[in-house]
C-alpha cells in the first residue's frame, strides 16, 4: 500500500498545550501508569512508544483503527512510534472471555502478519525523518530462544500469584473451561516484548486497549525488574456506543479495514448511522479535526439534528482516511444515485455490490415479472399491493417509473448485467440479483 496522502493534511491541533491534554480532551486516555510522570515525559521530549498487532485475521478491525489513530497523534507530536506485528504471540493467542482460541498454522499466522504489515504502513509515516515509524516483529526475537532460557531469562521475573489476578485470567481460571498454560503465559510473551524494544529502541512507552492493562503493565513490570527503569503505558478505552451496545459492527459483522472483507459503501454507511449520541465522541477518537471543528459540529447536533451534518463529516473524514478520497466520493455518487439523485447505471460493480450488503436483496428469475421482483426483496407483502404501488407511480426500476409491473425488466436494465435496484417511494430501496444457472 502506497503512503496514505491524507497523512499530509493531519496536523497536531494547537489549541492544546500538550499532546496529553489533546488525548484526554479526545476521550483516549482510560488508565495509564504514573499519569503525572508520563505527561511531564511527553512534554520534555521524543519519546519511543510502541504498540502491538496481533495476527488473528487477514485484516486489521475498527478496535486496531482507534490504536493507529492514538500512535499517529504521537507521532505528529514529535514522538517515534514502533509498529509491532506479534509473528509469535499470535502464534499462541491472548486469553479472551469467550474461551481458548484455536491455534492457526504457522503459515496462515505468517501470511496473515505480512497483510497486517501492509494495512499498518497506510496509518503511520515510515518515510526518513528523525520520528519515522519503525515496524518490527516480536517472532525475530523469540524463534531462536530456548525453553530453558525463556524461562530462567524471562519467566523467573514473574510471580504466578501477580499473573493470576489479572482480569482475564482471573475469570478464565474460574469458568468451566478453565485456561491452558499456552495463554496464561501470552503475558510473559508481551512483557518479553517491551523488555526487547526498551533494550534495542529505548523504547518508554506502550499503548493499548484498556482490556490489554494486564499485558501492558506486565512490560512496565517487567523492564522495571531487569532494567531498574521506569517506563510507562497507556490503555485507551473500549469503545461503546451510548445505549451501551458493541461499537464496531454492523449487522452483527466486525467492521474490516480491508476493503474485501468489508466494502467501502458499507464502511461509509456504518459511520452515517451513527446515533447523535455517539457522533461528537467518534469525531474526536477517529477524526483529526481540530477542537473548534468539532465544537461547531456538536453545535450542529443540537441545533439541528435533523441535518446529520456531523454524521456525513465523521463518514467522509474516516472512510477518506482508510480507503481514499475518489473511493469516498464514488461513494457518496452511488448513495445519491441509489435514492434518486443520479445515474445508477454509473455505479462501479464493486460499489454496487458492497451496497446490495446494505440493502434487503434477493436473488431472483429474470424472467419473472416486475412485481414479483418487488414482492421477492421485501419492497412489498403482495403482487396486488406491488400492483397498486405500479398504479399510483411509486414503483422504480433503477430509478426508471414502472408503469407495467407484468412484464420483466428490459435485459438492458440490469447493471453490470446482474443487478437492479428497486425503489417504493421516495425512501424504501432493495436490490435484486438475476439467478444464474
Amino acid at each position: 500500500m502506497e503512503k496514505n496522502p491524507a497523512l499530509d493534511a493531519q496536523r497536531i491541533d494547537d489549541s492544546f498545550e500538550t499532546i496529553w491534554q489533546e488525548l484526554t480532551w479526545r476521550g483516549l486516555v482510560h488508565v495509564s501508569t504514573d499519569e503525572h510522570e508520563l505527561e511531564k515525559t511527553l512534554a520534555q521530549g521524543p519519546v519511543t512508544y510502541y504498540c502491538g498487532f496481533d495476527p488473528t485475521a487477514a485484516s486489521l478491525h475498527l478496535g486496531h483503527l482507534v490504536q493507529l489513530l492514538t500512535m499517529r497523534r504521537l507521532q505528529l507530536a514529535g514522538h517515534r512510534p514502533l509498529a509491532l506485528v506479534g509473528g509469535s504471540t499470535g502464534l499462541i493467542g491472548d486469553p479472551r472471555q469467550s474461551g481458548e482460541r484455536v491455534l492457526n498454522t504457522p503459515e496462515t499466522v505468517s501470511g496473515w502478519v505480512d497483510s497486517l504489515k501492509h494495512q499498518i504502513r497506510h496509518y503511520l509515516d515510515f518515510d526518513e525523518g528523525e520520528n519515522a515509524a519503525t515496524m518490527v516483529n516480536n517472532l525475530d526475537w523469540t524463534q531462536g530462544m530456548s525453553a530453558i532460557e525463556f524461562l530462567r531469562d524471562i519467566g523467573k521475573h514473574f510471580r504466578v500469584g501477580t499473573m493470576v489476578k489479572k482480569d482475564i485470567v482471573a475469570k478464565r481460571l474460574h469458568s468451566e473451561e478453565g485456561i491452558s498454560y499456552t495463554e496464561f503465559s501470552y503475558q510473559i510473551l508481551q512483557g518479553l516484548d517491551f523488555l526487547q524494544l526498551y533494550r534495542e529502541h529505548g523504547c518508554r512507552l506502550q499503548t493499548g486497549g484498556s482490556d490489554q492493562w494486564g499485558n501492558l503493565t506486565a512490560g512496565t513490570e517487567l523492564v522495571r525488574r531487569v532494567e531498574d527503569a521506569q517506563v510507562h503505558a497507556l490503555g485507551t478505552p473500549l469503545i461503546t456506543n451510548a445505549d451501551g451496545s458493541k461499537f464496531g459492527k454492523s449487522e452483527g459483522n466486525a467492521i474490516w479495514l480491508d476493503s474485501e472483507l468489508c466494502s467501502p459503501y458499507t464502511f461509509y454507511q456504518f459511520w452515517l448511522n451513527t446515533a447523535d449520541a455517539d457522533v461528537i465522541d467518534r469525531l474526536k477518537v477517529f477524526t483529526f479535526l481540530t477542537r473548534a471543528e468539532i465544537e461547531e459540529l456538536a453545535t450542529s447536533v443540537a441545533e439541528r439534528p435533523q441535518a446529520r451534518t456531523a454524521q456525513k463529516r465523521l463518514a467522509w473524514e474516516v472512510t477518506t482516511l482508510v480507503h481514499g478520497e475518489d473511493e469516498t466520493r464514488r461513494v457518496i455518487d452511488a448513495s445519491e444515485a441509489l435514492f434518486g439523485k443520479g445515474d445508477v447505471s454509473q455505479i462501479d460493480a464493486d460499489t454496487l455490490r458492497g451496497a446490495a450488503e446494505q440493502l434487503p436483496h434477493a436473488e431472483v428469475d429474470a424472467e419473472a415479472p416486475l412485481v414479483d421482483l418487488f414482492v421477492a426483496a421485501g419492497l412489498v407483502s403482495s403482487k396486488s399491493e406491488a400492483r397498486r404501488t405500479v398504479k399510483d407511480g411509486g414503483a422504480y426500476a433503477n430509478n426508471v417509473k414502472v408503469d407495467d409491473g407484468e412484464v420483466p425488466a428490459a435485459e438492458g436494465l440490469w447493471l453490470h448485467g446482474e443487478h437492479l435496484v428497486l425503489r417504493r417511494g421516495k425512501k424504501n430501496l432493495a436490490m435484486v440479483t438475476r439467478r444464474r444457472g
